[in-house]
């Protein structure tokens, strides 16, 4: 009986956190929007606050926020709505005095940040931009005339990689090389970032003490970093490069940190491909996502099936949205040609997460 009221102490004060951290999470967001729209989205229930993915804004468009992966209006009171009747429009000053704000007024000093298109604020939020590019040496130099703004949250799930760590793990200080595959919106980003996690900092149900991991972050969602500090729990012995290549930080980190496992989002050009050769001619193990459905669409992708063909990858993951977002479908173990079909779909109070 004690047993239970602790456990569920445990999980009631696990829920109460996860809410302040949602709603410190809406608050980093609030603070740069204009002070018209911020009003607004504070009168939105705590319901729907801790679903909410994106904030998108359109200039003389409706203001859109996109809740477990539907869009939905907002009228002047904070409701959401399909309806497009009595809903908020945004118009051109809020644009720039949302972007003013997520530039801290210097637009000049992320000049970088921004020729990428997007901003990573306090928390790890990343803002989307949209406007009229300045060409100069056939390369974008900047944006100008914002004309769109796409406030994506940043949401950590702790804890979303324990049942399927144990398959990655290999022995005490290494784990088997990785491909996660998911189509977008399938929470691979965040089910890299809590396996960096749990590799850095050890899991002691598996005897496995942690290990060096250097993540390239090329587009700054695995750590999220802000004025180069990671916002999210990416591990105690993990060193990150963020906003920097694939292929070059792959290569950076070889020669500069001696990390035991790189860890990239994303790959899929030559280049990347050349750079995890590399790595593994340097005995570092890997764990990297692509863009997919299934094991077959991915081998439709020359260099990817090398890979694959060649059994580079031990252990593939692959993730859908089906019955929810975050659910492992399959796990295989590539060596042996084997679906370790004992992954079940996870509980939705375990592995909601986006």
């Amino acid at each position: 009986m004690e047993k239970h009221k602790e456990k569920n102490n445990s999980f009631i004060g696990i829920k109460h956190m996860e809410k302040k951290i949602e709603e410190l999470n809406f608050n980093e967001v609030l603070s740069i929007l204009p002070v018209r729209l911020r009003k607004i989205l504070m009168k939105i229930s705590s319901n729907t606050i801790k679903n909410v993915e994106e904030i998108r804004l359109r200039v003389n468009r409706p203001l859109i926020i996109n809740v477990s992966g539907e869009d939905y209006f907002v009228t002047d009171t904070g409701i959401i709505t399909k309806n497009k009747h009595n809903i908020i429009m945004v118009n051109k000053l809020d644009i720039e005095t949302c972007f003013q704000l997520v530039t801290d007024y210097s637009a000049y000093a992320l000049e970088e940040e921004i020729r990428n298109g997007f901003i990573t604020i306090k928390g790890g939020h990343r803002v989307g931009i949209c406007g009229k590019t300045i060409i100069e040496k056939k390369r974008v130099k900047t944006l100008k005339d914002i004309s769109g703004l796409n406030i994506r949250f940043s949401k950590e799930k702790i804890g979303c990689a324990k049942k399927v760590i144990r398959y990655i793990i290999k022995s005490q200080n290494s784990i088997y090389n990785t491909l996660i595959i998911s189509p977008p919106q399938c929470g691979k980003t965040t089910l890299l970032r809590d396996i960096v996690r749990l590799i850095s900092n050890g899991v002691a149900d598996l005897n496995f003490k942690g290990i060096n991991v250097g993540v390239v972050d090329e587009r700054s969602e695995i750590g999220g970093c802000y004025n180069g500090v990671p916002q999210n729990d990416i591990g105690i012995r993990t060193d990150i490069l963020d906003s920097c290549p694939k292929a070059e930080g792959m290569i950076m980190l070889i020669r500069s940190m001696s990390p035991k496992v790189i860890v990239t989002d994303e790959i899929g050009r030559d280049d990347d491909i050349y750079a995890l050769k590399e790595a593994m001619n340097a005995g570092v193990k890997f764990i990297t996502t692509i863009h997919g459905s299934s094991l077959e669409e991915v081998c439709r992708r020359e260099n990817i099936s090398k890979l694959i063909k060649n059994k580079v990858f031990e252990r593939v993951i692959i993730l859908s949205n089906k019955p929810k977002v975050g659910t492992v479908r399959k796990i295989i173990d590539c060596k042996n040609n084997k679906i370790l079909n004992d992954v079940l779909l996870y509980d939705r109070s375990e592995t909601d997460y986006d």
